[in-house]
């Protein structure tokens, strides 16, 4: 009942696509993904919330950004070729800053695709959606997180429920790594929030079946 009842909604959101506008829709979808599959995001997250575990996050944020890290990345590959090669690395760095502020926690580095909420900084909104990410955790990792664009080397720091921007600008340069379409759903988003959220049921819905299908297969 319950699959038949996905079919249905399926469906009736792909008549609804097919009768506004189906074309453009499946376009700006498109472009939405081909924005997410392209950039690789640097997402710290701290042991806690208290004061001192949020200041070391952010003591970490500013050693990782300064070792400049994906310098010689020409493209999104490099970078994550680059970050994969360098774990160890980051870990080290990450754990020596904690370190010279009295802090003894563990740190592990990975990348992994990681689903972030929409997030905002100054005329630029990276839309929500999973991104490829390099995470770099803090002890228990309980605590208000903190991202920035590693690849394109756009950093654009944004902080959960606060601000923590100072001292580090967006590369005006940088943007000319997306295309003029991703930057309009960067700096519009307002234009696409509705088609974007029927794009990602409509994709949620057929990944469901086709799962449900593969499941039927292979357990008839």
């Amino acid at each position: 009942m319950k699959k038949h009842m996905n079919i249905i909604l399926l469906g009736g959101f792909i008549f609804t696509l097919l009768i506004s506008n189906g074309v453009g829709f499946i376009r700006d979808g498109r472009r939405l993904d081909s924005l997410r599959n392209n950039v690789l995001r640097l997402h710290i997250l701290a042991d806690s919330n208290t004061e001192y575990a949020q200041s070391l996050k952010l003591k970490v944020r500013d050693g990782l950004l300064e070792a400049n890290i994906f310098r010689n990345a020409a493209t999104l590959a490099e970078a994550e070729l680059t970050a994969a090669e360098n774990l160890d690395i980051i870990e080290k760095k990450a754990e020596e800053i904690l370190r010279e502020n009295g802090c003894y926690l563990p740190v592990s580095a990975e990348l992994a695709d990681v689903v972030f909420d929409e997030r905002v900084y100054e005329d630029i909104t990276m839309p929500a959606g999973e991104y490829r990410a390099l995470r770099v955790k803090i002890g228990s990792a309980q605590g208000k997180n903190w991202w920035c664009v590693m690849y394109p080397p756009l950093c654009l720091p944004a902080a959960c429920e606060e601000k923590e921007t100072e001292n580090i600008e967006k590369s005006d340069e940088a943007e000319e790594f997306f295309t003029k379409e991703e930057k309009d759903i960067l700096h519009y988003p307002e234009k696409y929030e509705v088609r974007f959220a029927v794009w990602d049921k409509i994709k949620e819905l057929i990944d469901k079946y086709t799962v449900q299908s593969d499941e039927k297969e292979i357990n008839p």
